[in-house]
């Protein structure tokens, strides 16, 4: 019979780990079956290789395991393992067919579990028995902790039997003076243990070195394998099935600090998010990142955490407002909108600063991926500036593209409800909100009502609509319609110069961003500012009309590697073949949109009427918005002219005069009132009504434009 070596227990059949201990300890693998496998053990292996599915990882020779990439922590283009590279794994379970599930382990050292054990078959034994015989009169091996405490324990006892055996052998001491000795004795024992205690107490609430000066975060990278000390403000709290780890900031950076007492236990359950803290530690590189292990973590109060907030405002005041606004191209109706504009960037940059998640919410068109995309560019060399970890500009930075640009209650709810999983989960601050491209009218009013329920902040930038009732519902909002600016700017020409305000050093990189933005009459500025970026007319379209048709498929997600590799890292290649697809694919539907395409006059205004249920792919590319805007440009020649797109329940409206689509929707519904008529986009020039009433809404909108023009 063995002995667990962390508690010493008992253990059936010769093993070295009792059941309640299994995770806590690592297993090297010396079998050849997967037969052999014990589920829920974490085992050590080697990285074989990598699928679109997962990582392949080797317990042994022949003995394989899939961690699929639903197991991780991350996203799996993050993980920084290579072939090679040894690694701690857990196993989920072996199927019937000798497959072996495997799960992620947060713990990736010897030292991060509470001891190793080699696993040959049905033998467990301790590494330094390998090949070791052992001997026959060897005591079973005692675990460290046991073992210590027995000798710290034996101590006393064993004393006080050698005086008892001297006092027996003296045979001259008397019994009451005996007794006497042992009260007092037991009474100094008692009082050595109570300031032992105390002692023990206060090491480990105090337990700082006083000779250690305190260093900057931002030296961290500089200093692995020394012992340092910081002050800072715990930015968020995560425990892990090994130590827990604090996410703490100074004015010069943010690091992640491992404490760790027992395997998944919360270390220092007194310090909490906000609290400022002093921590001693080793400086330690943990699989590429700068990571401080603690050996003592303090509160601060009074002077000294005063001290540390003072230093983290100062330095957020000064860090995180722009020295100024440059526009791009020097286009004076972005200079005109400069207040708004270094507001909107003084958020963004102290976010970062901050260490909250930031969330770009656009619509999944062309502007709005530029627009998304310019911003992104912009916070994520910050983020990796300001935070150790590797993949924490997937953490703090997350773009959600929008199949509607109005922000309503589905996408709020899904932001609201991830927000606070990451808040009660893992003890993330609540997230700035950015929109651009959306949100700014009051059709988002509900969208917006549900985040500032939970006072998040919002800040809204969009070049085409806005009401101002916006302007009262969010922290920031920057419409050149609401700041009475007259401009001929779209969202991602406005969202590019926003971006290099947010990060000067991006600067060269949007040059050709505004221009890839519109999709006709370009201003010359941004034209001559992308040709002088080395982006003639020919490959601005191609990037434009790449983007659009990545931005239609999988909308929902951010495609945040193949949108930098359209719109800044590719020589042309990539975008030339996109966009050859976007365009085979448009004029194929544009030619059975011509061919269906019911045309009238009516008072003076020609309208061109496409029954987009029935001649168009409702389900493929091109959307609908995008096939009328480019039908509509074909088609009007400058005269009084209107398109009309009519659905089941929604129809789109494009027409050359300035005509309100919230007039057509209120007449619509005068001349229609049984359809529940109602603008649901002004942007899209979109308006809902009921399906049953479909012509009648039609006549009626018909009507309203008519009288508009």
């Amino acid at each position: 019979m063995g002995s667990c070596i962390i508690c010493g227990v008992d253990v059936d059949g010769g093993g070295r780990i009792c059941d309640p201990h299994q995770e806590d300890v690592a297993f090297d693998f010396r079998g050849d079956s997967p037969d052999e496998i014990v589920p829920s053990r974490f085992y050590r292996g080697v990285v074989d290789g990598y699928a679109e599915f997962g990582v392949f990882v080797d317990l042994a020779p022949g003995v394989t395991g899939l961690l699929h990439r639903s197991e991780l922590d991350q996203r799996l283009d993050s993980l920084d393992w290579e072939p090679g590279d040894e690694v701690f794994v857990q196993v989920k379970g072996v199927r019937d067919n000798g497959n072996i599930d495997l799960a992620w382990s947060i713990r990736q050292a010897d030292r991060e579990f509470r001891g190793v054990l080699v696993q040959d078959g049905d033998d467990e034994y301790l590494p330094e028995e390998d090949g070791a015989e052992p001997e026959a009169d060897a005591e079973p091996d005692e675990p460290a902790e046991t073992a210590e405490a027995d000798e710290d324990a034996a101590e006393p006892a064993e004393s006080e039997s050698a005086d008892e055996t001297a006092e027996v052998d003296d045979g001259g001491v008397d019994d009451a003076d005996d007794a006497d000795d042992a009260d007092t004795d037991g009474d100094a024992a008692e009082e050595d243990a109570a300031d032992a205690e105390e002692d023990a107490d206060e090491a480990a609430d105090d337990d700082l070195d006083d000779d250690r000066e305190r260093v900057g975060i931002g030296t961290l990278t500089d200093a692995v394998g020394s012992a340092v000390r910081i002050d800072g403000e715990v930015v968020s709290v995560r425990q892990t099935g090994g130590p827990t780890v604090f996410e703490v900031r100074d004015e010069t950076g943010v690091v992640d600090v491992a404490a760790f007492v027992e395997p998944g236990v919360r270390a220092y359950p007194e310090i909490e998010v906000g609290d400022t803290v002093r921590i001693d530690g080793e400086v330690e590189s943990h699989r590429g990142d700068v990571q401080v292990e603690s050996e003592a973590l303090v509160l601060l109060d009074g002077e000294e955490a005063e001290s540390v907030r003072r230093r983290l405002a100062e330095a957020l005041t000064a860090e995180a407002r722009p020295e100024g606004l440059q526009p791009l191209a020097g286009d004076e109706a972005v200079a005109a909108l400069a207040d708004g504009l270094l507001d909107a960037a003084e958020a963004i940059r102290r976010a970062v600063l901050e260490s909250r998640p930031i969330v770009v919410r656009h619509p999944a068109t062309a502007d709005g991926y530029v627009a998304g995309a310019a911003v992104e560019r912009a916070v994520l060399p910050l983020i990796r500036d300001e935070h150790a970890k590797s993949d924490a500009e997937y953490h703090y930075f997350t773009r959600r593209p929008l199949d509607d640009p109005v922000y309503g209650m589905d996408a709020a709810t899904n932001d609201a409800t991830r927000m606070l999983q990451d808040r009660d989960r893992h003890d993330e601050q609540l997230p700035l909100f950015l929109l651009v491209g959306t949100g700014s009218t009051v059709e988002s009013a509900d969208g917006i009502d549900l985040l500032s329920v939970y006072g998040v902040d919002a800040v809204v930038v969009d070049a085409e609509v806005a009401d101002p009732e916006t302007r009262e519902a969010v922290d920031t909002l920057v419409s050149p319609e609401i700041d009475g600016v007259d401009a001929d700017l779209s969202t991602g020409a406005l969202v590019a110069s926003l971006a290099s305000a947010v990060n000067d050093e991006v600067r060269g990189d949007l040059r050709h961003l505004p221009a890839v933005s519109y999709w006709a009459e370009t201003p010359d500025r941004y034209v001559e500012l992308a040709r002088d970026a080395g982006y003639d007319a020919e490959r601005v379209a191609e990037l434009r009309e790449a983007v659009a048709l990545e931005a239609y498929y999988q909308s929902y997600q951010d495609k945040r590697e193949l949108v930098a590799d359209l719109l800044f890292e590719d020589s042309g290649n990539l975008a030339a073949h996109v966009s050859e697809q976007f365009r085979e694919k448009l004029e194929t539907e544009l030619q059975t949109a011509t061919e269906n395409v019911v045309t009238e006059a009516v008072d003076g205004v020609e309208f061109a009427v496409l029954d987009t249920d029935g001649y168009t792919h409702r389900y493929d590319f091109p959307p609908t918005p995008l096939l009328l805007d480019d039908l509509h440009r074909r088609s009007a020649n400058g005269e009084a002219y209107a398109t009309v797109g009519v659905g089941t329940d929604e129809l789109y409206i494009r027409t050359t005069a300035d005509v309100s689509v919230r007039d057509v929707a209120e007449r619509a519904a005068e001349l229609a009132p049984n359809a529940d008529v109602a603008t649901a986009g002004l942007r899209e020039g979109k308006i809902e009504f009921l399906s049953g009433e479909r012509d009648a809404v039609e006549d009626a909108v018909v009507a309203a434009v008519a009288e508009e023009f």
